[in-house]
């Protein structure tokens, strides 16, 4: 059978989807990182109505146990402050996963409520376990303009 020759882009034309490697080495709530800490994934979303995140155990010993969405006043986690909580959890077992989403406008009455200009935000994870992992998936959603390419391949 022959291949489609159409391209589209539907999903991608209105959200920015990036996923992540969390390897936290400690057990200490850090934002989506893949060396304990030092790389900190954190995502503008000015442009953005709305953001989500998946966190799904990759290596689970406990597992994360909590899972944050947090905002910063700019892109290396000045001002981190929690914006929605997915509360307690036991994603115990490789494949469990935890899902949560905020709007820009919760984003936006957090940080006028702290007299705070949240910039950017990311995904906090709390695992009960050193040796725990996860893949974590960033959804920028509610494009102001969307275009297509909004998600493309990341290849190193």
């Amino acid at each position: 059978m022959p291949v489609s020759g159409v391209t589209v882009s539907d999903l991608f034309a209105n959200a920015s989807i990036l996923t992540y490697d969390h390897d936290p080495g400690g057990t200490t709530a850090l934002i989506t990182s893949p060396d304990g800490g030092t790389i900190k994934r954190y995502v503008a979303l000015a442009d953005y109505g709305a953001f989500a995140g998946l966190v799904m155990a990759t290596i689970a010993t406990t597992g994360p146990t909590l899972v944050d969405i947090v905002a910063a006043t700019d892109s290396a986690g000045t001002d981190v402050t929690s914006i929605v909580s997915s509360g307690t959890v036991a994603a115990d077992a490789v494949g469990d996963f935890v899902a949560i989403e905020c709007s820009a406008a919760q984003v936006k009455e957090v940080g006028d409520a702290a007299g705070k200009v949240f910039t950017h935000v990311g995904i906090r994870i709390t695992c009960g376990n050193s040796g725990d992992e996860a893949a974590v998936t960033y959804i920028r959603f509610k494009p102001r303009f969307p275009q297509a390419a909004l998600t493309a391949n990341v290849i190193a």
